[in-house]
């Protein structure tokens, strides 16, 4: 491999001892979840009433992410198929790509059901669902739906790297599958 793939997540993938940054964001106008690298969690977004501000604070909340310490690789949900024209929705996907796109981040987008799989066994399973499996899992006990989906972002990345943060059934993890995973640096 060249050098200038060196540090890129398809490098360290699978690495012992190397834990890869990773970030798992569940886009949202009103509260964008972020899982940081490091672990903690955070929203990004605001009240309606703030407008088209919001984007630049999803902007700026990516952006910052990106350089504190910077991920290998996004893990970003999708929008369910039969909504991809949702316009509000849309605008904060494109904040955050763009800041993805600027900090050089390669990402990957995963549908709402493939996450639930990866994280409950289940492509129907409901927002409850993927909180209680957060906290059997993990012991964390977070109330937002939009910080637990981004938490399940962010182990998905780790786990598709070889660094599974949790254990999971091998018919749970086989959700990865279904995800274009990059296979080669940013802009391939």
């Amino acid at each position: 491999m060249p050098d200038v793939l060196a540090g890129a997540p398809w490098v360290v993938r699978g690495h012992p001892g190397v834990i890869p940054a990773v970030l798992g964001i569940d886009p949202s106008l009103a509260a964008t979840g972020i899982a940081l690298p490091d672990g903690g969690l955070t929203l990004a977004g605001g009240a309606a009433a703030l407008g088209d501000e919001r984007l630049r604070v999803i902007y700026n909340t990516v952006a910052v992410a990106c350089t504190a310490q910077p991920p290998v690789l996004a893990v970003i949900e999708d929008l369910p198929t039969h909504a991809h024209g949702a316009g509000k929705t849309g605008m904060a996907q494109a904040a955050v790509r763009l800041a993805l796109l600027a900090a050089g981040v390669p990402y990957v987008l995963v549908v709402p059901a493939t996450l639930k799989k990866y994280a409950t066994g289940s492509g129907v399973a409901g927002k409850p669902d993927l909180r209680m499996a957060l906290y059997k899992r993990t012991g964390i006990d977070e109330r937002d739906d939009n910080l637990v989906d981004a938490a399940w972002l962010r182990f998905a990345g780790l786990d598709w790297l070889g660094h599974p943060p949790v254990d999971l059934p091998k018919t749970q993890r086989a959700a990865l599958g279904k995800i274009t995973w990059p296979q080669e640096g940013p802009g391939a």
